[in-house]
């Protein structure tokens, strides 16, 4: 008896697995010039230009290199390394001053140890008369950009607060008031006056504090009252100009979308009333307010009191008090040329 051959059993071990190549990048690539085919190239990166150059034949051989080096350079090689530039530009009014920060994220899930690091950080960083600068330069900053005051305000502003926290000059009043004392007097300064109604209305501050808050500070820093309108200076600092109401006439006229023609015979008319002495010992928001009203119905383009007593911020009975005094001297104010050109008339200004 026969017996058939089984068949052979496939085998059951699985074949060996080939080891692939670790990741990596491919060295062996080289970038050769097309022109020159030096093996051994010299290629140049010239970032003032961001070409790559071949600096055998001159050939470019790319463009728009972004420049990686440092921003900053160094020449005192004996003091060690290049500094870092991290932060923003430093202030010379905080000399003295850490002026970098360090953020704390709110982010702890909960557990109210972020608000416990930020208190511990603000009292090892910052003393209490640092943290009351600190402040005290960003209302201020504030402040001015909400009113569209230009950085120079501000900054003399700073100086001026500054100043005052040193020497303890308004030991008692409220920040808000002081600030608001030194922007005045910055906005003086710097030949961009504004009344204390419109200071008041921004910070809030009550007139009273405020003229307050001058006086003590006109004093500590001898700054000269009067009409003048120059700038002086004292032994203890610079001076402020007062305000009259020639440099509130530009405001004032835009505000009333007043025609160009109009601002110059205004403010002739102010200066000629001053000269005369009519109106004196008036306000300059009054006299500005005033003379507006009159000027406007003598070239027949007549704004009513009360669009002027909106803008200027003066009641309608003191721009109408104002407009009586300059009309019983019309004819001291008013110039015979204006009239023969046309441009004035005496019989366009009402009587009451």
């Amino acid at each position: 008896m026969s017996y058939s051959q089984p068949f052979p059993l496939a085998a059951t071990h699985a074949p060996p697995q080939v080891q692939q190549p670790a990741f990596g990048p491919d060295l062996a690539v080289r970038l050769i010039c097309p022109e020159c085919k030096d093996p051994n190239p010299n290629i140049i990166e010239e970032f003032a230009s961001g070409d790559l150059v071949c600096g055998t034949c001159g050939l470019v051989l790319g463009d728009r290199i972004v420049d990686t080096r440092s921003e900053w350079r160094t020449f005192a090689n004996d003091e060690g390394d290049d500094p870092s530039r991290v932060g923003a530009a430093s202030d010379p009014l905080m000399e003295g001053m850490e002026q970098l920060d360090t953020m704390i994220s709110f982010r702890d899930g909960g557990s109210g140890i972020a608000k416990e690091l930020q208190r511990a950080a603000s009292r090892s960083q910052n003393s209490r008369s640092e943290r009351n600068l600190l402040t005290a330069f960003r209302d201020i900053a504030s402040w001015c950009d909400q009113f569209s005051l230009p950085k120079t305000i501000s900054d003399i502003a700073k100086q001026l607060y500054k100043r005052t926290d040193e020497e303890k000059l308004l030991r008692g009043k409220p920040l808000d008031a002081v600030i608001a004392a030194c922007i005045f007097i910055a906005c003086r300064q710097a030949h961009v006056p504004r009344t204390f109604r419109e200071i008041c209305n921004l910070t809030k501050v009550s007139k009273k504090v405020l003229g307050q808050c001058y006086k003590n500070l006109e004093q500590a820093f001898n700054l000269t009252p009067g009409a003048s309108g120059n700038k002086t200076h004292g032994p203890n600092g610079p001076g402020a100009t007062t305000t009259n109401a020639e440099d509130l006439l530009i405001r004032y006229c835009n505000h009333l979308a007043l025609p160009p023609n109009v601002q110059p015979i205004c403010k002739d008319i102010i200066q000629t009333a001053r000269e005369r002495g009519v109106a004196a010992g008036r306000s300059p928001v009054s006299i500005a307010g005033g003379a507006i009203y009159f000027t406007t119905h003598l070239l027949g383009k007549p704004k009513n009191a009360r669009e002027i007593s909106a803008v200027a911020g003066v009641s309608e009975g003191t721009i109408k008090l104002v407009y009586r005094i300059y009309y019983n001297k019309r004819d001291w104010l008013v110039k015979e040329e204006w009239i023969k050109e046309g441009r004035a008339d005496m019989d366009r200004l009402p009587s009451d």
